[in-house]
């Protein structure tokens, strides 16, 4: 197991470690901000601990979606299933787009798939296809866990249909 996790990316490279540590994050709408006068955009996430797992992201979809840890714990080579809260805060955002997102659905919670850098932007995918663009020249991110850690039975899998 490891500590807190405190990252900044400043390019497409590190936006790809910070998309790693965040792939299969619960976000609440309602933990959903734009700042436009700072030009930021803040949430806090629950995001599951990958790195208590030898293996990630490219273990093979299966179906259910989730599997319980007595089950795999071992095999997937995962000390212990864990979740935390974890703010992150991107600097530099001129403006926000959404698709299949209804702001006003504050008590929807998203699944965070992965972050993509693309010129000019970046693009925070979610399952069942909705996706948020952050807008701007230039734009940073920065993580950090909050609280401690706690077990969960739940490890996340991907049914078939879920892209990035």
């Amino acid at each position: 197991m490891s500590g807190p996790l405190k990252l900044r990316a400043n390019d497409a490279d590190d936006l790809g470690v910070v998309s790693a540590c965040l792939q299969d994050a619960i976000v609440p709408m309602a933990e959903i901000q734009f700042l436009p006068e700072e030009k930021r955009f803040v949430f806090v996430a629950n995001r599951f601990r990958w790195e208590n797992c030898r293996e990630s992201a490219d273990m093979p979809v299966v179906d259910p979606p989730v599997e319980p840890v007595a089950d795999v714990a071992f095999a997937a080579g995962c000390a212990t299933y864990e979740r935390v809260n974890c703010g992150v805060c991107f600097e530099g955002v001129e403006h926000v787009r959404r698709r299949g997102i209804d702001l006003r659905d504050r008590g929807r919670v998203l699944e965070l798939l992965a972050l993509r850098f693309e010129e000019g932007a970046v693009v925070l995918a979610f399952s069942g296809e909705a996706a948020i663009r952050l807008e701007g020249a230039r734009i940073w991110c920065h993580l950090s866990d909050i609280g401690e850690p706690w077990q969960t039975q739940w490890r996340p899998r991907h049914p078939a249909g879920d892209t990035l």
